[in-house]
């Protein structure tokens, strides 16, 4: 009964043009910035170059379509809960704002159910934009701009042979799934409390934003709360190019995120069931 419903509530999500604008945007973007760090390879491979110059005699080039993927992720990996929030938060409210949500829990399926096909079926959505965001710069980039060893500098010079940067890009996506799929079940659980998109869309956006500024501005009672909010883990994605990969970490902030998770679906169950549909 679950896969039934949620193949219906993808094909309701796939269904409305909303939910192609982030995959329109990664398309559009991703290649125009591609083309632009094509355009600046030589400068930037040349500041590269300036930095391991002392330590490393450098044969070939640096400058790659892994590189330019890694450079594109901490450009544009803070965006991406914009994207998903236009989906998640339309979810619930987009069907109790047209009315049909009513009508459709008059089926023989539970609450329960229905709410849980329509969160799989978010988490899918999530998935699949991450990982188009992930053919769109990874796969892309490596065609266009060639392969190659992935030299990291965050702390640090860090080159990792071919054979392990796909490995670690790898894990740095899968990371960057589950920490959107926080962003995705928050969304959801607004959406479940309204029945106006709009307000579950700008809602998520807005915690998301406080949330970031509470992670980045150096104010010392942010610093003591900063561990216990789920921004403060937008960077996980970035873990696999640390070596070695620091598991205490990664595991210290799939906890957190786990909770989190934990909680909004818990909310989004205990509103969505107790729900008065009037309309």
């Amino acid at each position: 009964m679950i896969w039934r419903l949620t193949v219906n509530e993808l094909v309701k999500i796939f269904g409305k043009w909303r939910s192609y604008i982030g995959f329109i945007a990664i398309g559009v973007l991703i290649p125009l910035t591609l083309w632009g760090i094509a355009q600046s390879a030589p400068s930037i491979e040349q500041s590269i170059q300036r930095q391991m110059r002392s330590d490393f005699i450098l044969i070939g080039s640096v400058f790659n379509g892994l590189f330019a993927t890694y450079m594109i992720m901490n450009f544009l990996w803070i965006h991406i809960p914009f994207l998903i929030a236009l989906v998640a938060g339309d979810v619930v409210a987009g069907e109790g704002a047209s009315g049909t949500l009513r009508i459709y829990l008059t089926r023989s399926a539970s609450r329960f159910q229905v709410l849980s096909a329509k969160i799989i079926a978010t988490f899918i959505y999530t998935a699949v934009l991450i990982l188009f965001f992930a053919l769109m710069s990874l796969g892309v980039g490596s065609l266009w701009l060639g392969s190659g060893d992935l030299v990291v500098m965050e702390q640090g010079i860090l080159i990792l042979p071919e054979n392990m940067a796909w490995i670690r890009f790898g894990f740095s996506f899968l990371f960057a799934i589950a920490m959107m799929l926080v962003v995705a079940i928050l969304c959801f659980m607004l959406s479940t409390m309204v029945n106006n998109s709009i307000g579950p869309i700008i809602g998520g956006i807005a915690v998301i934003i406080i949330g970031l500024a509470i992670s980045n501005i150096p104010i010392e009672f942010f610093e003591t709360i900063r561990p216990y909010v789920f921004t403060h883990y937008f960077d996980l994605w970035q873990q696999p190019f640390k070596d070695p990969m620091r598991w205490d970490e990664i595991w210290r902030s799939f906890r957190v995120l786990g909770i989190y998770s934990a909680i909004f679906i818990s909310v989004s169950y205990i509103v969505f069931i107790r729900k008065d549909i009037l309309s």
